[in-house]
């Protein structure tokens, strides 16, 4: 009788050890599955806020848009530089300088700088101003392009608009 007692305590000591390692290899995968689903939600945090980044620099075209708008004139044109004669909502003369200058849109109002349009994280790869004049008035064609610096792959994103001069009417 002592003899089948012993054998099953060795038996158990074995068992022990299968458990172990059973137990070690399930959390080794478990903790492969967390990493790697870690990996993934970072990836797509970082690509959402790329898009994110990217889709937001139409608020650019927004307000160069707006701006011509109201604007009663095209006081000089250039590919990357446009001036409008305009008024303030006071009805006082002012007028609005759109320029590329490195990568970043200027605004200028009544020849002060008042910042850029885009973020520092965006920076304009390409602005084209085209003026388009009828007989029944005037028009501006914008496009620019633009791309995220956090972006590896440099993708980009394009606007295009035209906008009529409605400011004499």
């Amino acid at each position: 009788m002592k003899i089948t007692k012993l054998k099953i305590k060795n038996y158990k000591k074995g068992y022990a050890i299968l458990e172990l390692l059973f137990y070690i290899a399930f959390f080794a995968i478990l903790s492969l599955v967390v990493i790697n689903a870690m990996i993934v939600m970072t990836r797509s945090f970082r690509e959402t806020s790329i898009q994110g980044e990217l889709i937001q620099s139409g608020v650019i075209m927004e307000r160069i848009s707006r701006e011509v708008r109201q604007a009663y004139n095209i006081s000089s044109i250039s590919a990357t530089d446009l001036n409008l004669d305009s008024t303030d909502n006071g009805g006082a003369n002012k007028t609005v300088e759109f320029l590329l200058s490195g990568t970043d849109i200027q605004l200028l109002e009544n020849g002060v700088l008042t910042g850029n349009l885009n973020t520092l994280n965006i920076t304009v790869t390409a602005l084209t101003f085209t003026q388009i004049t009828t007989t029944k008035g005037k028009a501006v064609k914008i496009a620019f392009t633009v791309r995220s610096s956090n972006d590896k792959l440099n993708r980009t994103q394009d606007f295009y608009d035209t906008i009529v001069l409605r400011g004499i009417y």
